[in-house]
């Protein structure tokens, strides 16, 4: 398991996660979001880049991803192989 990212944000009314990523990251990864009361994995269904759908993103990108479950600020992302 290797950490792609941080949480930054999360929209409740969409469930949606702003995650700013330290690794790259790809539709199709599944990853791991893990925190305080976090604990879940996930495959990444979809990922935007300032509101446009993106196949994967680099490190640095801030990017928004689709969650099935509540995250929170300074939540780790994990990609899981």
């Amino acid at each position: 398991m290797e950490e792609v990212g941080k949480v930054t944000h999360y929209f409740n009314k969409i469930g949606v996660a702003a995650v700013v990523l330290s690794k790259p990251l790809k539709v199709g990864d599944k990853i791991r979001i893990r925190g305080k009361t976090t604990d879940f994995e996930q495959i990444v269904e979809s990922m935007q880049i300032e509101k446009k759908d993106v196949k994967e993103a680099m490190p640095g990108d801030l990017v928004g991803i689709k969650v099935i479950d509540r995250v929170r600020k300074k939540d780790v992302v994990y990609k899981v192989d």
